[in-house]
């Protein structure tokens, strides 16, 4: 309706010649019959739904970060799947692949190489962004440095304050078990909870290293994973605050896409898992599906099947943490959830 009012208003206003709105509008008084009046109202209407809707329902706050690099397609796909879902997206990233550093750390330098697929020359300075989009950000360091600069620095700037969330990934190649202790895309999950922004970190199975601007693969695994990870952010950030627990972060993988298994988002089944294997001394974990034990990420998620694990890690040690903290999330996302 409002799209048709404005439509409509153009073309009484001007004779259907191109002018602008505003030019329009300006017009309205040499042409105020019952219709035109009918028409202004219409969009008087429409601007007041928007700025109401927009003070009622804020757009998520969502700081988007990885540790292959600003560039590569996996997170270029995520951050298009993000801002499609209407999150207000700010990207950062490492400006080389720093994958596997776990939480190390380093003052970011003047890049002595170009940034990773070429994607800015030989002495750009440490930190930088895309000419023609601000919001796209590089760290020439670590992941764990990379999402500092982007919570410290970048977030008061674009946000005016802390983002809502912080979603890490997704990763190429899964990050199951005792990887978690050294990937690079825990590390700035982990880092941001500590920080206190929740944060999930996600990775998939399937996936090389290859630019945003490389033709698309097949199987379409950036898309499939892009889509999985964007259900699990809405399932977890359209709950009240806070998201998760303190010092909390959610550990997310994707199972194998191939050219003929797992090729669609809606083939996958989210289970509710645990990182490490419970030994006899490990304390009982949350009670679902009838047991007090949650598999492993990795038995799920190397199944064969098309699973998504979803496990919730301490931010500290980035391994299991308690079933108090499973069942806050558990009852945060229990509709998401599937028995294994």
């Amino acid at each position: 309706m409002c799209k048709d009012a404005f439509l409509m208003l153009r073309h009484l206003s001007t004779g259907g010649s191109h002018r602008t709105l505003k030019e329009a509008l300006q017009l309205r008084s040499n042409k105020s019959s019952p219709v035109m009046r009918s028409i202004l109202s219409i969009i008087v209407a429409c601007a007041c739904l928007l700025q109401a809707s927009a003070l009622l329902f804020p757009r998520t706050n969502v700081i988007l970060t990885n540790d292959d690099g600003w560039a590569e397609k996996n997170i270029r796909a995520f951050n298009s799947d993000l801002i499609a879902a209407g999150y207000n997206v700010l990207l950062v990233g490492p400006a080389e692949n720093e994958s596997g550093t776990g939480s190390k750390e380093a003052t970011p330098t003047v890049l002595n190489i170009t940034c990773e697929f070429d994607t800015c020359p030989i002495g750009s300075s440490p930190e930088g962004f895309n000419s023609s989009n601000v919001r796209l950000n590089y760290v020439n360091s670590f992941p764990v440095t990379t999402i500092k600069f982007g919570l410290q620095k970048l977030a008061p700037r674009f946000f005016g304050r802390k983002p809502d969330i912080v979603v890490s990934g997704f990763n190429v190649g899964a990050n199951l078990g005792p990887t978690t202790q050294i990937s690079g895309t825990v590390g700035a999950a982990t880092e941001a909870a500590k920080e206190g922004v929740p944060a999930i970190a996600f990775s998939g199975t399937t996936g090389t290293q290859i630019s945003f601007t490389a033709t698309t693969p097949s199987p379409n695994y950036p898309a499939v994973y892009a889509a999985l990870s964007t259900t699990v952010t809405n399932a977890l950030t359209r709950t009240a605050k806070p998201f998760l627990p303190p010092n909390v972060y959610l550990n997310v993988n994707f199972a194998a896409v191939t050219a003929s298994n797992c090729t669609s988002p809606e083939d996958f089944r989210f289970v509710f898992t645990r990182i490490e294997n419970a030994t006899a001394q490990t304390p009982p974990d949350f009670r679902t599906c009838g047991s007090n034990r949650l598999p492993t990420e990795t038995e799920v998620v190397r199944s064969g099947g098309c699973f998504t694990s979803i496990s919730v890690g301490s931010a500290f040690t980035k391994n299991d943490t308690n079933a108090v903290d499973q069942a806050f999330v558990h009852a945060k996302i229990s509709h998401l959830l599937s028995c294994f």
